[in-house]
C-alpha cells in the first residue's frame, strides 16, 4: 500500500467519525455497483458487507436533534470547590462523541464566568472543532465578543445559546445529569482514597495548629424555618469517613425564636455535658481496636463517651464563640473548635480577628466542606420530618373523635401529610381505630387546608438552609 492510499483511508475514517457519513456511503454504493457491472462479484460482496456494517453502526447512533444540526452541548455541575464539565459533540443531529472532566474552582465567579473560561479552553487555538452552534447552561458575560471571536476562528458565524425548549433543551438536561453523576463519582473516589484522607487530616492539623491529627471530627448545624421547629444535627467523621451510626439529632428546647447563636450554645452544652456524664459512669475495657468505654452494668459501648479531636460548627465568629463558651462553662479545655463560614469557605477560630484561609485546592478544606455539607443535609432531613408531623397533627386537631393516640397512629401509617392527602376515604378507614365517618372528616380537613395559600418552602442549594417566601 502506497503512502497516498494509506492517507486516503485515514481521511475516509476521519470524515466518517466526524459525521460526514452520507458522501462516504454514496461513494461505497457507487463502487459496489461498478464492481457488480464489471462482474467483480467478490469485490461487490465485500463492499456490500462494509455498507451493511456502516448502516448498522449508524442505526445505533440515534438522532437527538431533528434538524440535523451540528452543535456542541455543554453542561456544568458545581459545588463551592469543584466543577464537573460535560460536552456532547453532535454532528448531523447525532451524538458523535463525548468529553468530560472535573476541575478546581479558582475564583468566586458564577456559572456565566465558568462558561466563559471553559469556552476558551475548548476552542482557543483549535478552529477545526468549533461548530455552528454551542449550547450552554448560561451565557458568558460578553456574549457578542465571544460569538465574534469564535466566528472569526471558524470562518463563519457561530451562535452561543441557552436552549429553552424542544430536543435541544432535552439533550442539555441529559448532559447536565451526566455532569452531576461525574461530580458525585469524583467526590466518592476522592473521599475513599486513604492517602488523600490522611493528607486532608494533616492539612487541617497544620492549618489549625492542632496538637494531634483530628481522627474524629464532629460537626454541628442548626436548621430552622423563621424560628419554628428549630433543630440541630451532629455528624461524625472518623479517619475522614462518615460514621453514620454516630450521628445525632437535637430539638432545640431552651431558645425562643430564630437565634442560631443561642441554639448552637445549647447543642454544644447538651452534647458535651452528656460526654462528661458518660465518661464518669463508664469503665475502660480492652477491645479489638484498643481501649473502649462501656456501661459497667450492660457492658455495651458508650457512644457519647468519646471526645472528638475537632469540633466544627456551621458559621462564623458568633457561632464559634458560642461553641467555645459552652465548652468553657463545662470546664473542657482540650477540645479545639473551628467554624466554616458559607460562601467564602473561611475557617474561623475562637478569639481570632482574621480567618484561616486554606487553598481552594486543599484536601483539608475539601474534607471540612464535606463534613459541613453532611451536617446541613442531616439537619434539613430532621427539620422536614418534624415539620411534616406538626402540620399533620395541627390539621387534625378539630376532627371529632380523633384523639392524640389516633392522630399518632394515622401519622405512623401514612408517614407524611402528602400521602395522607392522596389517600382515599376507604384507605384512611383501614387504619386501626378509624371508621368511615372519621375517615370522611379527616379527608375533608386535609382537603380544605390544601386549598389555603401557604408559604412556599424551598432549600437554598448554596447554603443548605430552608427558606420560606
Amino acid at each position: 500500500m502506497s503512502p497516498e492510499e494509506h492517507r486516503a483511508i485515514v481521511d475516509d475514517f476521519c470524515d466518517f467519525m466526524g459525521g460526514q457519513t452520507r458522501p462516504f456511503i454514496r461513494r461505497i454504493e457507487k463502487e459496489m455497483y461498478a464492481a457488480s457491472e464489471a462482474l467483480d462479484f467478490e469485490k461487490a460482496a465485500r463492499l456490500r458487507d462494509d455498507l451493511g456494517a456502516m448502516e448498522r453502526a449508524l442505526e445505533k447512533q440515534a438522532v437527538v436533534l431533528g434538524d440535523g444540526a451540528d452543535a456542541d452541548v455543554i453542561a456544568l455541575a458545581e459545588d463551592p470547590l469543584e466543577v464537573a464539565v460535560q460536552v456532547f459533540y453532535v454532528r448531523g443531529g447525532r451524538i458523535r462523541g463525548q468529553r468530560g472532566w472535573v476541575a478546581d474552582r479558582v475564583d468566586e465567579g458564577g456559572t456565566p464566568e465558568l462558561v466563559e473560561d471553559f469556552l476558551l479552553q475548548l476552542y482557543a487555538g483549535d478552529a477545526d472543532t468549533i461548530p455552528r452552534e454551542i449550547l450552554v447552561p448560561a451565557l458568558p458575560p460578553d456574549l457578542a465578543t465571544f460569538e465574534q471571536l469564535l466566528g472569526d476562528l471558524r470562518g463563519s458565524r457561530v451562535a452561543i445559546r441557552v436552549p429553552q425548549r424542544g430536543d435541544k433543551k432535552t439533550l442539555q438536561e441529559t448532559v447536565a445529569r451526566n455532569a452531576l453523576q461525574a461530580l458525585a463519582l469524583h467526590k466518592t473516589r476522592r473521599a475513599s482514597d486513604l492517602t488523600t484522607r490522611n493528607r486532608a487530616l494533616e492539612e487541617i492539623q497544620t492549618a489549625l495548629e492542632l496538637d494531634e491529627v483530628p481522627l474524629r471530627i464532629e460537626c454541628y448545624d442548626v436548621s430552622n424555618l423563621q424560628g419554628t421547629e428549630v433543630v440541630a444535627s451532629m455528624v461524625v467523621f472518623e479517619d475522614g469517613l462518615a460514621r453514620k451510626s454516630e450521628y445525632r439529632r437535637f430539638v432545640i428546647k431552651g431558645v425562643d425564636g430564630q437565634n442560631d447563636v443561642a441554639s448552637m450554645h445549647e447543642v454544644i452544652t447538651r452534647r458535651f455535658r452528656r460526654l462528661l456524664d458518660e465518661q464518669a459512669r463508664s469503665e475502660t475495657v480492652e477491645g479489638e481496636g484498643g481501649p473502649m468505654l462501656v456501661d459497667p452494668e450492660t457492658g455495651r459501648p458508650r457512644k457519647f463517651a468519646y471526645a472528638p479531636g475537632l469540633v466544627v460548627v456551621d458559621g462564623g465568629p458568633p457561632q464559634v464563640a458560642a461553641a467555645q463558651r459552652a465548652l468553657d462553662e463545662l470546664g473542657i479545655d482540650d477540645i479545639p473548635v473551628c467554624g466554616l463560614a458559607k460562601r467564602l469557605e473561611e475557617v474561623w477560630l475562637p478569639g481570632q480577628e482574621d480567618p484561616v484561609i486554606l487553598a481552594r485546592s486543599s484536601e483539608g478544606l475539601y474534607l471540612l466542606q464535606r463534613v459541613r455539607d453532611e451536617a446541613h443535609r442531616f439537619a434539613i432531613t430532621h427539620h422536614r420530618s418534624r415539620r411534616s408531623k406538626t402540620m399533620v397533627e395541627s390539621l387534625l386537631d378539630d376532627v371529632p373523635g380523633l384523639g392524640e393516640v389516633r392522630r399518632k397512629t394515622l401519622l405512623k401509617h401514612f408517614g407524611s401529610l402528602k400521602k395522607l392527602r392522596e389517600a382515599s376515604v376507604e384507605e384512611i378507614a383501614t387504619v386501626p381505630g378509624i371508621g368511615t365517618r372519621t375517615a370522611t372528616a379527616i379527608k375533608e380537613a386535609v382537603a380544605v387546608n390544601a386549598t389555603k395559600a401557604g408559604p412556599r418552602v424551598s432549600v437554598n442549594t448554596a447554603t443548605g438552609e430552608i427558606e420560606e417566601s
